[in-house]
């Protein structure tokens, strides 16, 4: 598998882009949707450019998933840069109740500004960006208390926008989940295959699972000692790990050769349930070196 490199770009996202650039001007805020558990992995970084300086709400999704510490460390950076922040767990509520609100606190000095004008009660409009399988839909689902964004548990489901209207004064614009043309840094190909960003057949299955042990056992090798019963002794690779965790579950070929594949595939579906236990992937100190 080659990641580092690794280049597409679907024709529906190239047709988001020019939407997004499109539409932005009607807009009066941005709501990008993030995957706490790889808050920096999962923006896309065009999105600056093409939002043009519009005022921003971050919400850190899947935040039951995610290291509460390093949630809340996230959190605090992107207030320091100048961001709301909403933390949400969309699938289970949490959070939702108060996007409203955190949209109109954002917007205070321009709904102040139209108040003054006579326009009370004026349509604001927040454009919801975020990339495939962030949750996005279910998040404005929740918001908008009805099933009007198609939510589905697997990456580009949603294809076309869709105003979606929250209450009488603020509405959103669903736009379809769009990833970059390359991705030149291998760590962000493999965070975005490990929660489901990146269709599983694009990826080889092995090797993704290899990398996420080694990431488990250098920070978190108490789950994988509770979880799978195996010891991260130092110096173990991500697939010495895998082939420890695969044999004391039993998964066993033809010559007592541990399939790796199973044991890949297993791991990968706990993690992405959530059954592993709360993770972040990447913390504030990769950003700010």
């Amino acid at each position: 598998m080659q990641i580092e490199g690794l280049s597409w770009f679907p024709g529906h996202m190239t047709k988001t882009k020019r939407m997004i650039v499109k539409e932005i001007g009607n807009m009066d805020a941005v709501c990008e949707i993030l995957d706490a558990r790889i808050p920096i992995s999962s923006r896309n970084p065009d999105v600056d450019e093409m939002t043009a300086g519009k005022p921003r709400l971050i919400v850190l999704n899947r935040v039951d998933q995610a290291d509460p510490g390093q949630t809340k460390r996230w959190a605090a950076y992107f207030r320091s840069k100048g961001y709301a922040v909403l933390e949400a767990n969309a699938k289970g509520g949490v959070g939702t109740a108060q996007f409203a609100a955190a949209v109109r606190e954002l917007l205070k000095e321009k709904l102040a500004a139209y108040a003054e004008k006579g326009q009370v009660g004026r349509m604001v409009r927040v454009m919801v960006l975020g990339i495939p399988n962030v949750g996005k839909s279910t998040f404005i689902n929740k918001v908008a208390k009805r099933k009007t964004a198609k939510a589905e548990d697997r990456p580009g489901v949603t294809r076309t926008k869709q105003w979606v209207p929250v209450d009488n004064t603020l509405e959103l614009l669903d736009t379809p989940g769009i990833l970059w043309p390359k991705f030149d840094d291998v760590n962000v190909g493999m965070r975005l295959a490990f929660t489901g960003a990146i269709k599983d057949d694009v990826m080889d299955i092995e090797e993704l699972a290899c990398y996420l042990m080694e990431y488990l056992g250098a920070h978190y090798a108490d789950t994988i000692l509770e979880r799978y019963k195996v010891q991260a002794d130092e110096g173990d690779s991500g697939y010495d790990l895998l082939i420890k965790a695969g044999r004391k579950r039993g998964f066993l070929m033809r010559g007592a050769e541990v399939d790796t594949e199973r044991m890949s595939r297993i791991l990968l579906d706990e993690f992405r349930a959530g059954k592993l236990g709360r993770f972040t992937l990447e913390t504030v100190e990769d950003v700010e070196g």
